[in-house]
């Protein structure tokens, strides 16, 4: 995975949605790297979707975030439905 990567950010973001999208791909990918409270990713997704509720914007953001780190936003939150474990890890 690169460690440098780019957000696409919306011009129309205000700094609370930057900061939003921001916490919430930190913890997209702590996930991955050692897992994630379910009650806080649940948070930091609720209000990703309030910043972002379009799905194609969403599926844009992922496949660009995929593309740049390796991990899938979908494949997070495909888990997050399904699972009812306490942490969520990949």
């Amino acid at each position: 995975m690169s460690e440098n990567y780019t957000l696409p950010i919306d011009g129309n973001w205000t700094t609370e949605d930057i900061v939003i999208v921001s916490n919430f791909v930190d913890a997209i990918l702590s996930v991955y790297e050692n897992g994630v409270s379910r009650d806080e990713l649940v948070q930091h997704y609720n209000k990703y979707r309030v910043v972002m509720p379009a799905k194609s914007e969403q599926k844009r953001f992922d496949k660009d975030f995929e593309r740049q780190t390796g991990h899938s936003i979908y494949r997070v939150t495909k888990i997050l439905q399904t699972s009812t474990e306490k942490r969520v890890r990949l």
